[in-house]
Parts: structure tokens; sequence; C-alpha cells
């Protein structure tokens, strides 16, 4: 379990019965995550060279040269039925056209074979990067990011030291990072494709553990970013920028988080948080959205839409925020807020993927 997610189980079972501010638990709990990550500092590990063989990984599912003969890794056991995102049928992979990676927030056009890798998260992200965080046996997780832009892989891996990452390669080379406190990590970069440029990350572990994690991933297939909530209502001129699905802790507990964006810089944050541990869903309301009740926080920048078993959904245009208070006004509207969340389909069952869009 992530630090997050158990500082959010603690608290909602500490307000079972009250207002649990979960959009403001989790921006403290990321902004203490930064300042802890300001105060390590960390050294690159030497590069273990593996050159090139990371280009073709996932492609065809060949193994990498000099593994063989060593046990493969398998997918976690399949008895929590951990959500798959489905296929997008008549969507071309990665490798046959990199052109359209990061070109649609519904679409992951890489995956994971789930014979080989149990999916944790999946997103595709506003600056034009699709990302899949999957294990592939050991309980340790691997994030492949890629993109049409190299310029990617110089952002921040979640959870790093800010300075612990050394200077992309992009040759299949793997690195040891040290994380501080004794820890290390192991990071890659490559190419898949002409056109494309990946990043593979992974705390602990060996060299050998993260190339072989890799032979799940594939290049040649798309994926819908699926979730249990899809948005019918959007505001005049708004889009969806953002589709990002947390399954770390599946089924006890589910993140799916959305983007919406309208020139020149309005953002709407829509975030569907259930977890099993939340005892009831809260019945106060102030205002009515779609014929269903809802609250407006006292702020005036977020909404709630009540009724939904052991789970919140809400709308927040809040930001930007400087010490917990907020500066500039939101150029979305509490009107924009309420039709979205109008428009807001969960599936009836947030455990099942079957009944998931």
């Amino acid at each position: 379990m992530t630090d997050l997610d158990q500082r959010i189980t603690s608290v909602l079972r500490e307000h079972a019965e009250g207002e649990t501010d979960i959009h403001q638990l989790i921006r403290q709990s990321r902004a203490r995550g930064r300042r802890r990550q300001l105060r390590r500092r960390a050294t690159t590990g030497t590069a273990l060279a593996l050159v090139g063989v990371l280009g073709f990984v996932g492609v065809t599912g060949t193994d990498l040269p000099g593994l063989a003969g060593r046990k493969p890794l398998t997918a976690a056991s399949p008895a929590d039925a951990a959500p798959v995102p489905p296929r997008a049928d008549g969507v071309a992979g990665a490798a046959q056209h990199p052109e359209l990676v990061g070109t649609d927030p519904q679409v992951l056009h890489f995956s994971v074979d789930p014979a080989k890798g149990r999916y944790l998260g999946w997103s595709v992200q506003a600056r034009q990067v699709e990302l899949i965080r999957f294990d592939a046996g050991g309980g340790r997780a691997v994030t492949v990011e890629v993109s049409r832009s190299a310029a990617f892989a110089r952002s921040g891996i979640e959870g790093w030291p800010v300075d612990a990452l050394p200077q992309p390669t992009f040759d299949g080379s793997v690195q040891r990072v040290s994380l501080g406190s004794g820890s290390h990590g192991s990071v890659t970069w490559w190419r898949p494709a002409a056109g494309l440029y990946a990043r593979a990350s992974m705390r602990g572990g060996d060299v050998f553990t993260l190339t072989r994690a890799l032979t799940a991933v594939r290049w040649n297939e798309a994926r819908r970013c699926a979730s249990p909530l899809r948005l019918t209502s959007l505001p005049v001129g708004a889009s969806v920028g953002f589709c990002s699905v947390d399954a770390t802790v599946f089924p006890r507990s589910l993140q799916v988080q959305f983007t919406i964006s309208r020139e020149p810089s309005a953002t709407m944050w829509v975030q569907l948080l259930y977890g099993s541990q939340i005892s009831g869903s809260s019945t106060e309301s102030n205002r009515t959205v779609g014929g269903r009740p809802a609250y407006l926080y006292p702020a005036g920048t977020k909404m709630e839409l009540r009724g939904i078993p052991k789970a919140h959904l809400t709308a927040d245009v809040g930001g930007p925020w400087t010490d917990g208070v907020l500066k500039d006004q939101p150029t979305f509207t509490e009107a924009d807020m309420a039709s979205v969340l109008a428009g807001a389909q969960v599936a009836k069952d947030l455990t099942d993927p079957e009944t998931w869009e």
C-alpha cells in the first residue's frame, strides 16, 4: 500500500461519518512528498549496458538476449480480478503509427500482455505522454512511459528524488539510481519505433528484473483508457485532456481522474475515489444536480455528487493554490461543475471491470 493510500485510509476511518476533503488530502500528501524529495540527494549508479536490446522488446515478445534459460516472470495471481483496459478496436498501435501517441486522451497506443503483467494503473497525460504501471511478478511496480518527444524524459519520476535521474540516453542501457536511505531504482530509455521515445523505471530489483518485465509490453495494439466513470456532458468549448486510473490496490480502492480544459487557462479536475473502507455515502447536500443531491463546498470551487456507495465523485476548479490559499479565481463556474456532474455516469459495481466503459 502506498503512503498516499495509507493516509487516505487513516483519515477516512477517522471521519467515516463526517466530511472529508479528499482533494485537499491528496494535494497535501503530494506536497509533503515533494518536500521529502527536496531533502534527499541521490547519485547516479553505474550504467549497466544492455545497448540495443530494448528496441524490439514487446513488439515481437522475444526474450532478451542473454536471458535464455532463466525462469520467465509471470503476472500476479488473477484472484483479485485486476482490471485490464479493453482493446481499442480499429486503432493502430504505436509501432504502426507513432504519430498517434498522445493525441487522444481516451486511448493508449501500447499495452501489457495480461498473461505476463498485472495492470496497476494507466493514464494519458496532458503533456502528450502515455503511461502504464504494472506488476510483472514479485510485487515490483514497473512504469513505462512513451511520447513522441524526447523532452518528456527529463521530467521527474513520481516518488523519486527530484535530482536522482541521470541524463536520458535512449540507447537501451539500464541505469542504477540511488534513491536515498539505502534504496535504489533502475531506469532505462529507448526508442521502441522511429518517432517514439520511451522510459521504464522500477524501484528495487536488478537489471534483469526490469528487462524481463519489459518483455510484457506490446507496442502493436491499442487499448482504451477505460474506467468506471464516464463524462457525457462538458462545458461549452471544453475538452478532456487527461485520463488516469490508479488500481494499485484494487479492489480495495480505486482512483479515477479526468482533467477538463478550456482555452486559455480554465481547468477542472473530476475525480472518483472509491474505498472499501468508506462506511457509507454522505447525505448532506445543498444543491441538486441532474435530479440528484450534491454538495458545494464552502470555498465554492468544489462540488461533490452524493449517493455513490463507498465513493466520492467531485468536480474541482480551485487553483492555483499557495500554502493552502486560493490565489486566482477559477474560470469554470459552479454551473459548469454542475453540468459535468449531472452527465457523469458511474458503473453500478466499481469493483467489476466488466461493467466499465
